[in-house]
């Protein structure tokens, strides 16, 4: 039985955590990635409803800063009643209000069911809640599954964008948002309320599928504590560490929530074909699966903060080739560069607030983290718009984006990870090395 499985041994090999995290996997494919296809309805439905593209992104927008401004209270749900109920009835709810949008008839509509109602539910699910579910069953591999957590996204982004265009121009983007939302309703959510559990000790378990609770990488102690380690996350505010990878994520916000509504129109923009568009789109996602499980499962054996600020970095670049290299070529020039450091920021910071902070507060913790992440993203998703409405190009949005990057890597750079992280709190003679 799934709901009492016994400990890893000769009939039952695998750590029940693998199937947790094989189902928050699926989960952000179909929940988050029916999302990420909201850049394909941007031009029909402005053309069917003469909407402009400031007032259709600001649909967006205000979703991204809603999700955000909600992360911290769902993160205090899940502390407090786990994150199977949370996740469940995050994706029951994302499943009808999708469904909803292919009733469409006012921007209003649109607004309250994509920018208000799906995008609190999406909270429930979001990388932030399933990865602060996932730091509870794993920590010397704690990098690694979130990085296969936020592959996820980009395996929703890789299949989903693409599919949703081709099932928009097959029929119309009515059919196509009904159909979104099914697949979350029907397929999602029953998953997650048959495999989501909340704590391997509830199961008899222990972290990483240990016989028990002892031992670590290295031979640390695994019950060892980080110097900022709290169960209130008022402490949290108190610390450097919390507002050195908060202010690099409003950046990461602001640079990824743009290109999920905007880079799609920013294709079509340059007269490239839709198909194509969705294709350079899905290969960037591609991509960001690689970028997001190789660093994490590279960070586990180095330490994050130096992963993680040279994935902003590195995502700045992309912005460059984005804004300065001509055509269509730009495109598949920051397809290849972004992809690898789009969604790689999003599991290096979880896993590096719950080397931190410990695991009593994790879900509220990263909420008011994701929150500004949120900030960042409503903030530029209507500029670009703005901008784009007043300019005729995404050149001076995007270049603004890249500029901003390179601010936040050295923001995570300055990390005194060694320091402050639980990993090293057993080596105290490596404190201050290689800060």
């Amino acid at each position: 039985m799934l709901g009492n499985p016994a400990r890893p041994g000769p009939h039952n090999p695998v750590f029940f955590g693998w199937y947790i995290v094989a189902a928050t996997v699926f989960i952000a494919f179909i929940g988050v990635g029916a999302r990420q296809g909201f850049g394909v309805f941007v031009v029909p439905m402005s053309d069917d409803f003469n909407w402009s593209r400031s007032s259709i992104s600001f649909a967006a927008s205000l979703g991204f800063l809603l999700n955000g401004i909600v992360q911290p209270f769902i993160g205090g749900i899940f502390d407090k009643f786990g994150g199977r109920l949370v996740i469940t009835g995050g994706l029951i709810v994302v499943g009808i209000s999708t469904f909803s949008l292919a009733f469409t008839f006012h921007l209003l509509f649109l607004i309250f069911m994509f920018g208000v109602v799906s995008s609190v539910a999406l909270s429930a699910i979001s990388i932030t809640t399933t990865g602060a579910l996932l730091s509870k069953w794993f920590r010397r591999r704690r990098g690694t599954v979130m990085g296969l957590n936020s592959a996820g996204v980009s395996i929703g982004g890789l299949i989903m964008v693409p599919f949703a265009m081709y099932l928009l121009q097959a029929t119309n983007w009515q059919v196509t948002w009904a159909a979104l939302g099914l697949l979350v309703l029907f397929i999602g959510a029953p998953l997650a309320w048959l495999f989501i559990r909340d704590d391997p000790e509830q199961m008899g378990l222990h972290l990483d599928g240990d016989t028990d609770s002892s031992g670590g990488p290295g031979g640390r102690s695994r019950s060892g504590r980080g110097p900022l380690d709290t169960d209130k996350w008022r402490e949290s505010l108190k610390s450097m560490p919390m507002w050195q990878m908060t202010l690099s994520y409003f950046v990461c916000g602001a640079t990824t929530a743009t290109l999920a509504v905007h880079f799609v129109p920013h294709a079509l923009n340059l007269g490239v074909s839709p198909t194509m568009a969705a294709l350079a789109f899905g290969y960037m996602m591609a991509l960001n699966a690689l970028g997001a499980v190789g660093a994490t499962m590279i960070s586990d054996k180095v330490g994050r903060k130096n992963l993680l600020a040279f994935t902003y970095f590195l995502r700045g670049c992309a912005y460059m080739l984005l804004v300065f290299v001509p055509g269509e070529a730009s495109l598949w020039f920051f397809a290849s560069v972004a992809g690898l450091s789009w969604i790689a920021t999003a599991p290096l910071t979880s896993a590096l607030t719950a080397d931190v902070y410990g695991l009593r507060a994790i879900g509220t913790i990263s909420g008011i983290s994701f929150m500004f992440h949120a900030l960042g993203s409503f903030v530029f998703i209507w500029l670009a718009g703005f901008l784009f409405d007043l300019t005729g190009s995404y050149n001076l949005p995007f270049g603004i984006a890249g500029a901003l990057l390179f601010p936040a890597a050295l923001s995570a750079f300055s990390i005194r990870e060694r320091r402050y992280s639980s990993r090293y709190a057993a080596q105290p003679a490596a404190v201050g090395a290689g800060d």
